[in-house]
This record gives structure tokens, sequence and C-alpha cells, in this order.
């Protein structure tokens, strides 16, 4: 089972923290309306982890993924990482933007997957607010340590039914394989762009299960500049110093050219579902289950 899945926020992100550039925009609508196109062709539903604020501010984009059949999640009200907010804040975020979706769609939204996978150990009762906004599928754990999220300890890496404080959530986490003795993503962002075209495609073909994660950001064949101290210190909310601001560039910038191409061609030579669709294929009462 592959799983295919967009974290889209690049309109929102362009509009609060870059410039509010027109030709951005129109740049995101061109890829948006090829990566559409593309998955049109080859028969593939994906899921489509939107931003509460496209909803309100660019509700054009949300509408014209879901009029092409693809499932809309939730990716946050205005992509902050949970890890970083209190119980009460993470709360409002969740319901803001689960409203502004489904207002948009005129849908339940039932999907969620949290900005940079932060939800981990120290935050477990994000679980808890997901299921009272309505939300029953999650794709928010990365079993690893990484950049400003993961959840190491959660050691599955397979659908998985999360018991917390009376709720229950199905869980669909990232699936990481070992390279150097490091636990390692290759299915999704700066990953898929590092690794050649061959080793990602084994690895998924030998897996049981695997869930990928796109931006489009991660499809723009022109690389990005270096972020200015202001632009990363107000998105990253941390001290842009110039080792972090070159640190980000090339993560950022890693195997853009190609991977557009790339994604194409994986789906051209794989099956693929949305989460909708798998968490109807899956026997939950034979699924593992996880008490945090």
């Amino acid at each position: 089972m592959n799983i295919l899945t967009f974290d889209i926020e690049e309109w929102f992100l362009e509009k609060a923290y870059f410039g509010d550039k027109q030709s951005k925009y129109a740049e995101y609508d061109r890829l948006l309306e090829e990566l559409l196109e593309e998955l049109s062709k080859q028969g593939h539903k994906g899921t489509f982890f939107c931003v509460g604020k496209l909803a309100t501010d660019f509700p054009q984009v949300v509408r014209k993924i879901a009029d092409a059949g693809h499932e809309i999640g939730c990716h946050s009200n205005t992509h902050q990482w949970l890890n970083k907010m209190t119980f009460e804040q993470a709360m409002e975020d969740t319901h803001s933007a689960v409203d502004a979706l489904q207002q948009c769609i005129g849908q339940k939204v039932k999907s969620y997957r949290a900005p940079a996978f932060s939800i981990g150990s120290n935050n477990k009762w994000a679980f808890e607010i997901l299921a009272s906004n309505g939300i029953t599928c999650d794709a928010s754990v990365f079993p690893a340590s990484r950049d400003f999220g993961g959840f190491p300890e959660f050691a599955k890496m397979e659908p998985t039914v999360v018991k917390y404080n009376g709720i229950e959530i199905h869980e669909f986490p990232i699936v990481t394989t070992k390279v150097l003795g490091k636990q390692i993503a290759y299915s999704g962002g700066g990953y898929f762009r590092f690794f050649p075209y061959g080793f990602i495609e084994k690895e998924m073909k030998k897996a049981p299960y695997s869930m990928t994660y796109f931006h489009l950001g991660d499809l723009l064949p022109v690389a990005s500049g270096v972020m200015s101290r202001e632009e990363y210190e107000r998105y990253f909310a941390e001290p842009g110093t110039l080792k972090a601001r070159y640190s980000r560039y090339l993560k950022f910038n890693v195997g853009v050219k190609k991977s557009k191409k790339k994604l194409f061609r994986l789906l051209d030579d794989l099956s693929f579902c949305n989460v909708f669709e798998a968490d109807r294929t899956i026997d939950w009462s034979n699924a593992e289950v996880i008490t945090i």
C-alpha cells in the first residue's frame, strides 16, 4: 500500500512571509495545474493537507484540488509547529483550520498532518485535540529524530491505532530505512530529492506500506535563494545565523531540478491511494495498537 500525500501551504507562506508576489502565485498555480493533470492521467487520488488560511485567503486553490476528486486534509491553520504551541493554542489553531476548510469545500475533513511532523512524545495531547475536532486519521508521526519534530519512541512504521486519554486515532506514520546506521526517510521532502530514483523505488516496492509527502516547493525546477536574516527569523522563529540560513538553503534546494520528473516517473511506476481510501481498506481490528 503506497499512500500519496501533499502538504499545501505555499500561497499562504508567500503572502505571510515572503513578499506577496503575484509572480510566485502564478508559478504555484501553473505547477498545481500540471500536477493535477498528471494525477488524472495516471488515475491516482491523493490527500492534500492544506493549511486553513488557504481556505480563507486562497479558496480557489483548495476548491480546485477538491473538484479534481482528491481528499482535502488539514495541515494546521498557519503552519506553526504544534510542539511550539500550548494545548490551548493548538486547540484554537486546529479548530480554526478544520472549520475553514470544511466551509470552503462543503465536506467533512477527517485527515490531518502537523507541520514538520511536530507531534511527538512531549505533546501527545495533540491527538486529543485532533479527535475533538473530528479528525479520525493522522499522518503526523515521523518515527525518528528530525528537525523541528520527530517521534522516535513511536517505533511503528505501519498503520496503527493510537489510544490516548480515552480517544482513538488511526495513525499513518512515515516509513524509514537504515542508511549508514541511521533511520532515514526516503519517500518525501528533501529525502526524496536527495536519494537516487532506483533506491526510492526499490525501498517502496519491498515495503508493504509507504507514506509519501511532497510539497509544491519540492517540485520547483529553479532553486530558491538564501533567506535574509529577517525572513528566516520571521518564519522559523529562531536565530537566523549565517550557518542556519545556508543549511536551510541546501536542504530546500538539493535535487530540485530533477524532482518533478522523478515524482512523475514514480506515479507511472507504482500504484497509489489516498488516506481516505487506505482507511477504508484496512481491517483496523487486526491493526497494531499503541497506547501512549
